[in-house]
């Protein structure tokens, strides 16, 4: 990306006194309101056979504050609410464009608590922030610096499952340039090794969920027996949430450190289209497979190589990068999951399957970016990618659009260009590649 400013978002830690709890409660509240309200609004509209957009739902925000059973709508800051209002007419947007499914809505204890403000709503001066309808500045924990000269453009502020407020400040910043290399490398996800690279190296999997399998069995054992809407029982689902929250964020650091490796490393990065959708089927395999976050490594590797000019070529699916030979070419008629080594019928050289992989897949990455014969730029970060490291919630998506009386049939809600599981060739559910 050269010396072009990126948006970057900064995370940190901050512990509200009662008051500003409280206050960012509620606005947690009104904002999910608002967003349930603009969804059914936009139900009933769909099943009349009409559309709204943003600007009908922000009127009818106006009309809410103005009733009486909603007036406690004006007792927060309004822009959140407008917020709410941009993010579900966002969703709407990936749903008619068949990125996602229908939008659904937000349950108070199911869904990550957030507001958005704007630079109309909040205050940042000499390492201070005030956000709107509140006169003390919230006591963030500042890890680390913002760079030199930049000042947010948005601040979302969150509560997790377990009970820590974060703010997230958008800023948009040049990065540091990396030091310039010719390297390329292909990357093969796996699951004994995390990746396998090209270059014969096998970086292993932490398996971080594993490490905290029995504590976090107990204390869900432990969560099972208290009576529910007791205060025990908030207490215990917070140990639980915080043993999640412990492995996520080990988790997410290891594949920071990762991929800012790989991508400080090398020009090139050649990674392959896994179906994770699809291989989540596997009951066998689905708990390790998660744990990889395989699909969090290749968001990382997207915006990371878009912020430092890097290029990402990502290889189809379906090419047989374990069958394949890297020596002569030929390709294997079957291999079964637990064959991790094999030899080559046609050359008689033997491969460890995962290096055999990476190997095919740099091959196969450096022919396409050296001609791009699919005719289209190097890929750059994913839209999701972008939001996700500035800190907006992903929108929730999955449920069906309400039907109408006598309406006609629907059109189809999303698409998906993964194969169905029968379909998939018997090297792409593998456990090492």
């Amino acid at each position: 990306m050269g010396d072009s400013p990126v948006k970057r978002a900064f995370r940190f830690r901050f512990y509200p006194d009662d008051a500003q709890a409280t206050e960012l409660s509620k606005t947690f509240g009104c904002t999910r309101k608002v967003y349930n309200l603009a969804l059914a609004a936009r139900n009933d509209a769909w099943a009349r056979r009409e559309r709204m957009n943003y600007g009908q739902t922000s009127a009818l925000l106006t009309a809410w504050k103005q009733s009486d059973e909603l007036f406690y709508l004006t007792e927060v800051s309004c822009v959140p609410l407008q917020q709410a209002l941009r993010h579900l007419q966002s969703a709407f947007t990936a749903f008619w464009g068949r990125r996602s499914g229908y939008p659904r809505f937000k349950a108070k204890r199911r869904h990550r608590a957030s507001a958005e403000y704007t630079r109309s709503a909040f205050r940042y001066r000499n390492g201070e922030l005030t956000l709107a309808k509140m006169s003390s500045p919230l006591p963030i924990v500042w890890s680390r610096r913002l760079p030199e000269g930049t000042e947010p453009t948005t601040v979302t502020v969150s509560r997790d499952s377990a009970g820590r407020w974060f703010a997230s400040l958008l800023c948009e910043d040049i990065p540091a340039p990396m030091p310039a290399t010719t390297a390329a490398v292909g990357i093969d996800a796996g699951l004994t090794a995390l990746v396998a690279l090209s270059t014969g190296e096998k970086l292993s999997n932490p398996r971080h969920e594993r490490g905290d399998r029995e504590r976090l069995a107990r204390a869900q054992r432990a969560l099972s027996r208290k009576e529910k809407g007791s205060s025990n029982r908030a207490k215990a689902r917070i140990r639980v949430a915080r043993i999640h929250a412990r492995i996520a964020d080990r988790r997410k650091d290891h594949l920071h450190k990762l991929t800012t490796r790989l991508v400080r490393e090398n020009q090139t990065l050649v990674i392959e289209d896994l179906a994770v959708r699809n291989m989540l089927k596997n009951n066998k395999l689905a708990r390790v497979i998660s744990d990889a976050a395989w699909r969090e490594l290749r968001r990382m590797l997207e915006y990371k190589a878009a912020w430092y000019g890097r290029e990402l070529v990502v290889v189809d699916r379906w090419f047989p990068s374990s069958k394949l030979c890297s020596a002569c070419g030929v390709i294997a008629t079957a291999m079964p999951l637990n064959v991790r080594t094999w030899t080559c019928e046609g050359c008689g050289v033997v491969h460890d399957r995962d290096g055999n992989a990476a190997a095919n897949l740099l091959a196969a990455g450096s022919a396409v970016s050296a001609c791009r014969a699919d005719g289209r730029p190097p890929r750059g970060p994913s839209r999701q990618a972008v939001r996700s490291e500035a800190g907006i919630p992903p929108a929730r998506v999955g449920t069906r659009p309400p039907k109408g009386d006598g309406e006609a049939k629907q059109p189809r809600l999303g698409v998906s260009n993964a194969a169905p599981p029968s379909a998939m060739p018997a090297d792409t559910l593998r456990t090492g590649s």
